[in-house]
C-alpha cells in the first residue's frame, strides 16, 4: 500500500493533488462529477474584499500548448463567501481547504486574512502577491522582494494559519523573492502563477484579449515552473506547492523531485473535468514504478542523486 499523504506546514493532506486556484471555483460545479473528498486539498477562487466582475470579454485565447486568461479575479466578494461558499464547501468536503487571497492593498490582505483567521476548514491562506498594488502605481506586489517582503510580513500578524505566498513568474529572481518571504515568517511557497503573454487577431489585426495581455498556463509552462520550484528549494527550507502545467500522475512526480511537497493542477481542470481524480487514481502505480512506498520521499529527490 502506497503512502499517498504529505505535510505541508503542519497541515496533512491524504495526497498532494490540490485543484488551483481559478480553475476549480468554489467546488460546485466539479463535485457534480465526483466526490471531492478524494482529493488532498483544493484552492478555492481568488477572493478579494468587494465584488468583482472582472475584465471585459474576450478575456479567454488558446494556445499551441496551454491558454491566456485575463479574467480579471471575477469573484462575488469575501461577504459572499463567507455567507454561502464556505457552509456548502463544508457540505461538499471534509478536508483541509485552501484559500486563495488576493488584494490591493496591505489593507486588504491583511483584513481578508483576519476574517479567515475563524474559518475552521480554511487551514491554509494561500496569498496571491500577483495582484497589483494600487498605492504603488499598479506595480504587482510579487514583482521585486521588497514589496513581497511587505505583504508576507502583513499577513503573518493578521493570522494564525499558516501562510504560503503565492509567487509570480514574471520576475527576473523567483529565488530572491521566495528569500524574501521566507525572512519574514512566510510558512510555504506556492509557484508559479501564469506567466505573461498575448496573441493577435490576424483578422482584426489586434490583440485576441480585451485586456491585450494575459496569463499563459498549461502544459508549455510545466518546464519553466519546474525549473523554478528547483531554483526555490535550493534557496529556502520551505515546502513548496508546485504549480504550472501538472496534468498527469508523472508529472507530479517530477515537481516533487524538483522539491515540491504538494502540488495545483490547473489548466488541466479546463480540458478535463475528471483531471484531478485521474491524476489521484495513477498516483500508486507511478510511485511503484518510481520504487517508493511513501510519496513524501521524492521530494527533493532529484537534488540529492
Amino acid at each position: 500500500m502506497v503512502d499517498l499523504s504529505v505535510n505541508l506546514a503542519g497541515v496533512t493532506l491524504k495526497n498532494p493533488v490540490i485543484p488551483a486556484s481559478g480553475t476549480f471555483g468554489y467546488g460546485r460545479e466539479f463535485a457534480e462529477l465526483y466526490d471531492l473528498n478524494l482529493l488532498g486539498s483544493f484552492s478555492w477562487k481568488g477572493t478579494t474584499a468587494q465584488p468583482r466582475p472582472g475584465n471585459p470579454q474576450p478575456r479567454i485565447a488558446e494556445s499551441a500548448a496551454g491558454m491566456l486568461n485575463a479574467v480579471g479575479l471575477q469573484n462575488p466578494g469575501m461577504d459572499a463567501v463567507l455567507r454561502a461558499e464556505v457552509p456548502n464547501i463544508a457540505r461538499l468536503f471534509h478536508g483541509p481547504v485552501i484559500a486563495n487571497v488576493c488584494g490591493f492593498s496591505l489593507e486588504e490582505y491583511t483584513e481578508n486574512c483576519r476574517r479567515l483567521d475563524g474559518v475552521d476548514q480554511v487551514q491554509i491562506l494561500e496569498i496571491n502577491i500577483s495582484c497589483p498594488n494600487v498605492h504603488a502605481g499598479g506595480k504587482n506586489f510579487g514583482s521585486d522582494p521588497r514589496s513581497a517582503a511587505a505583504v508576507t510580513r502583513a499577513v503573518r500578524e493578521a493570522t494564525k494559519k499558516p501562510v504560503f505566498l503565492k509567487l509570480s513568474p514574471n520576475v527576473t529572481d523567483i529565488a530572491e523573492i521566495a528569500r524574501a518571504c521566507a525572512d519574514e515568517g512566510a510558512d510555504g511557497l506556492c509557484l508559479i502563477n501564469t506567466l505573461l503573454g498575448m496573441r493577435i487577431d490576424l483578422n482584426t489585426k489586434r490583440p485576441l484579449l480585451a485586456n491585450r495581455t494575459g496569463g499563459l498556463s498549461g502544459p508549455a509552462v510545466f518546464p519553466v515552473a519546474l525549473r523554478m520550484v528547483w531554483d526555490v528549494y535550493e534557496a529556502v527550507r520551505l515546502p513548496i506547492i508546485g504549480c504550472g502545467g501538472v496534468d498527469s500522475a508523472e508529472a507530479v512526480a517530477e515537481m516533487l523531485l524538483a522539491g515540491a511537497s504538494a502540488v495545483e493542477v490547473g489548466a488541466a481542470n479546463l480540458r478535463d473535468p475528471y483531471a484531478c481524480k485521474t491524476i489521484v487514481e495513477n498516483l500508486p502505480g507511478v510511485c511503484q514504478r518510481l520504487g517508493v512506498n511513501k510519496l513524501s520521499d521524492l521530494t527533493g529527490g532529484a537534488h540529492h542523486g
